[in-house]
């Protein structure tokens, strides 16, 4: 498919048959899989979704030719806006580049786990968009481009039909960046995403309601998109303390603003609601090595998670700004970014590009302080309390943007007998995206969540079972290790649509999880396994 098509009339684009989508390895080597959800007759009515059928955005029709145009219009602006240094200082040079000196060799397409994953659909080239982007801006922005359009290759037509299935094709990107990491010459395809997104939601108002009403503004309004207060964080720090006592026998006290402390350890809001195992165990492995630290109940300071950084510049510096002020507010000496690889990408790099300077606190990766632990000595391991088969899941924005790769994989050697740690293939920075990524694990308007699923997800699914193929007995218990929040949001429901545990015995946790399960200390198991309330119940 031409990006000139995208501006040509259609009901639908590219036809989505699962049946092409890329085979999954024993035993779903023949598994028949189901179509996807279609859009019921009143929603095609509604929303545009001629791209391929599916409505992540569930944008509204137009009501009037007027209206189209006054769109497109605005589309129009925000791409002459985004190209100058006025209005895009941060990301223009990167920007531009990557317009200019793409060699279409696609070797980002081979890399592309939704490219992939479709059957080789052109939509889906990490290229597609950037060429829709790049034969738009010669054409309407450059001297004489109308003109000599069909002379350059670039006889596209900007309407609404093109403005509305590029808003859509830009929800259809994990951002990943797996595509610029084997680029030869370095061109951001995922940051071309990016910037698509910032465009659509600062002019034309259009982006993914999950990560802006039900994210940034819910996040700012009220602490977190989780709808949690503050009140209600101090609470919740309760009933974590109770039921670590409960695991543990030890009363372990979790310090809230704590002034001075060394460290302000911040969390994806979503571990205190989903898994609340995870903050329990790093405030016991913590306590354990002595480590001064605190949480703050601050209005955004305990949800690490900041939406903007999926779609809005403007959206991000204002969470960020407020994160680095509570933390300047307490005192404390550097952050540390808990089990969350998007919090990982918006405090410790994109907030150096965005902020100034004076802005700036350290900010360190929980990944490297749990190997410090490991090292320090000041914990006992007994490696024998995880003997089970396990792999380790890498998220994206930790390993392939800021190449904390080692780390994680230390702490597991350590932390398992010897020869229970195997690698997915591949791994460390030319991993996977769980298929969650740039806000999908949240993000379920319209069909979307099938798309998501079937396709983006099913890379990864391919390398989890891939992982323990000659161990797929059921009976066997094995873990993913996906130290991500968002990325174990996705893993969840990629292993509970197929019924991975059922069929394979395969199931997810954290890294510190598995730290505080293999603690000497630690009588009773601290991991968790799909069925053991049941068992706890029969005895």
């Amino acid at each position: 498919m031409k990006p000139e098509e995208l501006s040509k009339p259609a009901e639908q684009l590219v036809d989505l048959n699962p049946q092409n989508f890329a085979t999954l390895p024993p035993p779903y080597e023949n598994f028949k899989e189901t179509p996807l959800s279609p859009l019921t007759d009143d929603q095609k009515n509604r929303w545009e979704h001629s791209l391929d059928g599916v409505s992540c955005l569930t944008l509204p029709k137009p009501q009037t030719p007027e209206e189209e145009e006054k769109l497109v219009a605005a589309f129009l602006s925000g791409l002459q806006k985004l190209m100058t240094k006025e209005n895009n200082w941060t990301f223009l040079q990167p920007l531009m580049l990557s317009l200019e000196y793409c060699a279409k060799c696609q070797t980002c397409a081979e890399a592309c786990p939704v490219f992939e994953a479709s059957g080789h659909k052109d939509i889906y080239r990490p290229t597609f968009r950037a060429d829709v982007l790049r034969k738009i801006a010669k054409k309407y922005l450059s001297p004489g481009g109308q003109i000599l359009a069909g002379f350059r290759g670039h006889d596209i037509e900007l309407n609404w039909d093109l403005v509305a299935r590029l808003a859509e094709l830009a929800y259809r990107c994990t951002l990943c960046r797996r595509c610029t990491s084997v680029c030869p010459v370095g061109v951001d395809n995922g940051l071309i995403t990016h910037e698509l997104r910032k465009l659509f939601s600062q002019e034309l108002g259009i982006a993914a309601q999950e990560i802006h009403e039900k994210g940034s503004v819910k996040h700012l309004k009220f602490g977190s998109s989780t709808g949690m207060t503050t009140a209600a964080i101090g609470d919740i720090i309760e009933y974590l303390e109770d039921d670590i006592e409960e695991k543990t026998g030890k009363r372990i006290k979790i310090p809230l603003n704590k002034k001075g402390a060394e460290i302000l350890l911040v969390h994806n809001a979503g571990e205190f609601m989903s898994w609340p195992e995870n903050p329990m165990a790093f405030a016991i492995l913590f306590d354990a090595a002595g480590i001064d630290y605190t949480i703050s109940t601050d209005l955004v300071g305990y949800d690490a998670v900041n939406y903007g950084l999926w779609y809005d510049d403007v959206q991000f510096a204002r969470v960020a700004l407020k994160h680095l002020e509570i933390a300047r507010d307490l005192g404390v000496q550097k952050i540390v970014i808990g089990e969350c690889g998007h919090a990982h990408k918006a405090l410790s790099v994109i907030a150096d590009r965005l902020l100034p300077g004076e802005q700036m606190i350290p900010r360190e990766s929980s990944y490297t302080l749990l190997w410090d632990i490991v090292k320090s000595g000041k914990i006992k391991f007994d490696p024998s309390k995880n003997d089970f088969p396990v792999t380790l899941h890498d998220p994206c924005n930790a390993v392939r943007l800021m190449g904390i790769v080692k780390p994680q994989r230390e702490v597991l050697k350590a932390i398992t007998p010897p020869g229970r740690f195997r690698e997915m293939t591949p791994h460390g920075v030319e991993n996977y995206c769980c298929g969650g990524g740039s806000g999908f694990a949240i993000m379920s308007s319209g069909n979307f969540t099938d798309w998501k699923i079937k396709l983006s997800g099913r890379k990864k699914l391919q390398q989890i079972l891939g992982a323990f193929q000659g161990e797929m007995d059921p009976e066997v218990k094995k873990m993913v290790c996906a130290p991500c929040s968002n990325c174990k949001g996705q893993i969840r429901d990629l292993l509970e649509t197929y019924e991975v545990f059922e069929k394979t015995g395969i199931w997810y946790t954290g890294l510190v999880e598995m730290m505080v399960n293999a603690m000497v200390d630690q009588e009773k198991p601290f991991l968790e396994w799909p069925g053991d309330e049941e068992d706890d119940d029969d005895m």
